[in-house]
């Protein structure tokens, strides 16, 4: 089962999405406002969609505050009425816990909005993707993806947040002395429980004074507080058994996430989780965990 956040849409919106189907709506801005889906601003169409575009978008968009945006296309489907573009707003310079939280209600707000009348989606970090400009760049260069399942389009969407996630052991280089920073023995074993279906999270930090990576936390973490452990001010390894359905079979895969917050580390904090990745994952996999995703890594604010 898909691990969400427990997040609705209120009586607001749902009636707002109501009006949607009737055309009377170009676009919608969603929020996350005290654990609701809630709306924040509506307009009517002016002109043909490209026309409205961006002078109906562009003032929605806050940057520093993550927000769902659905535009109406002109475009109908026989079936599901209207077509719409999800827009999913997420600045770099947002807060990493509200980026996750928004990252991983997504789903949700699809569910409830109606996934059969969204014709495509668009991502955006900075202003540029989000244009129609940057819209018509990822009509352009979009390949059709296989379907996910709403479990794995969470996971997906986390990656695009303000977490690096990288499932690939890269070439070890030498860039700092000492990058294969020794390892204490509870967090050895700690992944190793992990590799053994005992653990389903793991959290790891580097000592920058010892140069030793220490385990920070163990513990049974479901997917919508997963924001919830990832620190504001520092940066972490974690560890996570990602549960879920695919096509009606149950799967489990662990997936390493780095994480590296805002503006508030330091160069040689950076330098040191960057350089430290490499050997720390080949540790990992050493000790019998298999990390399973293999997605391209996603920089955010780190």
């Amino acid at each position: 089962m898909s691990h969400q956040t427990g997040i609705k849409a209120n009586d607001a919106l749902k009636k707002l999405f109501a009006k949607c189907r009737d055309g009377k709506i170009r676009v919608l801005k969603v929020s996350i406002e005290n654990e609701e889906l809630t709306p924040s601003t509506s307009s009517k169409p002016v002109g043909k969609w490209q026309d409205d575009y961006n002078k109906l978008v562009k003032p929605l968009i806050a940057e520093n505050q993550p927000a769902y945006i659905l535009f109406r296309l002109d475009t109908k489907s026989p079936d599901s009425g209207y077509d719409w573009l999800f827009i999913s707003w997420s600045p770099d310079n947002a807060p990493v816990r509200q980026k996750m939280l928004y990252a991983s209600t997504k789903a949700t707000l699809k569910q409830e909005f109606g996934t059969a009348s969204i014709k495509d989606e668009l991502h955006g970090t900075v202003l540029e993707d989000v244009t129609l400009e940057g819209y018509n760049r990822h009509k352009k260069n979009d390949a059709a993806p296989a379907p996910l399942t709403s479990a794995e389009e969470e996971l997906v969407e986390l990656k695009k947040t303000a977490i690096h996630t990288d499932y690939n052991v890269e070439t070890r280089h030498q860039t700092l002395s000492g990058v294969a920073f020794p390892v204490t023995d509870e967090a050895k074993q700690a992944i190793t429980d992990m590799g053994k279906g005992i653990h389903e999270y793991v959290q790891l930090k580097i000592d920058l004074d010892e140069e030793k990576i220490h385990l920070v936390m163990t513990g049974d973490v479901s997917l919508d507080k997963l924001p919830t452990k990832v620190p504001a001010d520092s940066a972490r390894y974690h560890l996570y058994n990602f549960k879920h359905t695919h096509e009606g079979d149950y799967t489990e895969a662990i997936v390493f996430i780095y994480s590296m917050p805002g503006y508030s580390c330091s160069i040689k904090e950076r330098m040191l989780y960057s350089s430290c990745k490499a050997p720390l994952l080949d540790l990992i996999q050493s000790l019998g965990v298999t990390i399973a995703k293999k997605v391209p890594s996603a920089h955010g604010n780190g």
